[in-house]
């Protein structure tokens, strides 16, 4: 799934809809984040990022626990992501 995919759950009026989507569109960013830091970390990026190293790796770390977070929510609330 892309994000294109989820837009459809993204414009919903439901507010659960909308989670799911978050969520999926997190998960997407987060994968899509990890390989390009997987890439750098083993020289295969081909260009230079402006920021740190550091920095996208906070965010990644950032992003997994936002994730988890709304998993935890969405548990709570009973919704299936």
């Amino acid at each position: 799934m892309g994000l294109k995919e989820t837009i459809p759950l993204m414009t919903s009026e439901g507010y659960r809809e909308r989670l799911v989507a978050e969520y999926r569109q997190l998960c997407i960013r987060e994968v899509s984040l990890g390989m390009m830091l997987s890439d750098y970390d083993d020289g295969r990026l081909d260009f230079e990022p402006m920021c740190s190293p550091d920095l996208l790796h906070w965010q990644l770390s950032a992003m997994d626990a936002y994730r988890k977070e709304l998993e935890r929510r969405a548990g709570i609330e009973g919704i299936e992501l």
